[in-house]
């Protein structure tokens, strides 16, 4: 499966939030699970609920200690049996591009 979230602060005084954003990026990237982050979107994919969820809620976690509020988007391809689906998904787009 596929998770793309967005974890970000709210409530801080400064309009950036890049050092929050950053903690959840590392937490995302120390998990070991296939990662890409994205202007708007980290995705990771995972082959359990669990397993991903607990990611994402680490992510939020970290986030949480820089601000009292937090907003997560979550999206979710949800394909049981499928692997490699980060990078097998964006190649199809490019070879049907070239087609």
């Amino acid at each position: 499966m596929l998770i793309a979230f967005s974890v970000a602060p709210s409530g801080i005084a400064s309009d950036s939030v890049s050092h929050a954003v950053a903690d959840a990026v590392r937490v995302v990237r120390e998990s070991g699970l296939p990662n890409e982050t994205t202007s708007m979107f980290t995705t990771i994919e995972s082959e359990s609920w669990d397993e991903a969820m607990d990611v994402v809620k680490r992510a939020v976690e970290a986030v949480q200690a820089h601000a009292p509020r937090v907003s997560l988007v979550l999206k979710a391809d949800i394909r049981p049996g499928f692997t490699g689906q980060l990078q097998s998904k964006v190649e199809r787009v490019e070879q049907a591009l070239e087609g």
